[in-house]
């Protein structure tokens, strides 16, 4: 059976279908990612998930029983670390995970134990007797975390837990999450690709409120391989409409580009147009500085997927 599963769900806020007719299930042990552009519905769903909100239509179920009938004992059962983060920055840590423990009416001797394990498996042992507010971004994350697993849920759902860090800080924060998957079942939403490829064992991809791809990483890489990306960068007129209106061009997105120059990364679903993009540039006179493919990559079939869905005015959606 699974731990999680989602049967038909949607979410409107006024005219808005932030979630719409969603349905996936979450075995134990998997560590899922959970990408969609801004306004796609993650956060949401999340919400529903942790019965923030709950849905206009359809059912969830933790482990078998309906969230509407389970309420306080799911809760029990689940942890949470939203996107803002909300930590009370006038508390020191250790008061504040001390409050946290009482919140999930933990016993004295739960209370002890359950946060000496937060505080070492991450690593806020430095930081354990100074006030939040004098903690880096880093650090606050890592508090977030400990409170989320203080009560030792079985599902942990986070909420683009890397937002804001430097790469630095993320690296520790996924390692951070590998090492929590490992003890217990994963939710996690991010806009970090290379975070999902390393950290995770399968990805859902979420667009315009509706699943839109559900599998194993490597599957989904697999199947993005039937897409390539050529980066081309050149100084000269025309380049981006010219590229776009290349056959097997799906998609033209400017990255940038030194001095005058015009970069452009294309998205190509037939056919090589490095040729063709070789002969405009000797025949238009343009300076080329860069032109390769590469395969498909998670990237690429996320951008397939949802281009052109962008952020949709859901209020609480995201």
């Amino acid at each position: 059976m699974a731990l999680l599963q989602l049967d038909h769900v949607s979410r409107r806020f006024g005219a808005v279908k932030a979630v719409d007719d969603v349905s996936f299930t979450v075995g134990r042990g998997e560590v899922v990612g959970f990408l969609g552009p801004n306004g796609a519905g993650k956060s949401t769903t999340m919400r529903m998930i942790t019965q923030f909100l709950d849905p206009d239509a359809g059912a969830i179920r933790f482990d078998g029983v309906p969230l509407a009938t389970a309420r306080e004992a799911a809760k029990h059962r689940i942890g949470y670390l939203p996107e803002n983060n909300p930590l009370y920055q006038e508390m020191l840590v250790a008061e504040y995970l001390a409050f946290v423990a009482r919140l999930r009416e933990l016993s004295a001797d739960a209370t002890r134990r359950f946060t000496d394990e937060a505080v070492e498996a991450t690593g806020i042992q430095p930081v354990y007797h100074r006030p939040i507010a004098e903690l880096s971004k880093g650090y606050r994350q890592r508090v977030g975390l400990a409170a989320a697993i203080l009560h030792k849920p079985e599902l942990l759902v986070l909420d683009e837990p890397t937002e804001g860090l430097d790469p630095n800080q993320r690296v520790e924060i996924r390692h951070l999450i590998g090492a929590l998957g490992r003890e217990r079942t994963v939710l996690l939403s991010t806009h970090v690709l290379p975070e999902v490829e390393q950290t995770c064992s399968r990805v859902l991809i979420i667009s315009r409120g509706r699943l839109a791809a559900d599998g194993p990483v490597d599957e989904l890489v697999a199947r993005a391989r039937g897409v390539t990306t050529v980066t081309v960068e050149a100084q000269g007129e025309g380049l981006p409409a010219a590229a776009g209106a290349l056959p097997g061009v799906t998609s033209v997105e400017a990255v940038g580009g030194a001095e005058g120059r015009t970069k452009l990364r294309l998205s190509v679903k037939a056919g090589d147009p490095r040729p063709v993009l070789f002969r405009l540039a000797v025949e238009k006179g343009w300076t080329l500085y860069e032109l390769h493919q590469e395969g498909g990559s998670l990237e690429d079939l996320f951008r397939e997927l949802t281009m052109g869905t962008g952020a949709a005015s859901e209020r609480e959606a995201s």
